[in-house]
């Protein structure tokens, strides 16, 4: 049950986390940022991303292995990974469509989705 707690909140965490990095690059179509400045989108993006410590700093917590859930440290990067490609993916295919995933993106993520393989192997 820890482990999939754990992948929810990284799932949450890693929404907002993509939402603070790439979002503001479309805050520009919205009228109220289109004269915001650099300092103003990094505030803003800054109170985006305390929701993503809101949920990942509880995701490591219940799902480290030290703390009795079910994975390594390691384990635990490397899934993080995986998820924030997954999440990343999605957004960009939902808010940047004239973005695409080619080819090349999709076998490097793969070689990072066979090192959550060999991460786990023993």
């Amino acid at each position: 049950m820890k482990a999939f707690y754990t992948i929810g909140l990284l799932i949450l965490s890693n929404t907002f986390m993509t939402l603070a990095w790439y979002g503001h690059l479309k805050f520009k179509e919205l009228n109220w940022f289109q004269n915001a400045g650099l300092i103003t989108i990094v505030l803003i993006s800054w109170g985006i991303a305390l929701f993503e410590y809101c949920f990942q700093v509880p995701a490591n917590r219940i799902g480290f292995e030290g703390n009795g859930g079910p994975f390594s440290l390691v384990q635990l990067k490397i899934v993080q990974e995986v998820i924030t490609l997954v999440v990343f993916s999605a957004f960009l295919l939902l808010f940047f469509k004239n973005e695409s995933l080619k080819l090349n993106h999709l076998v490097s993520f793969a070689f990072i989705v066979l090192a959550v393989y060999f991460a786990y192997k023993k």
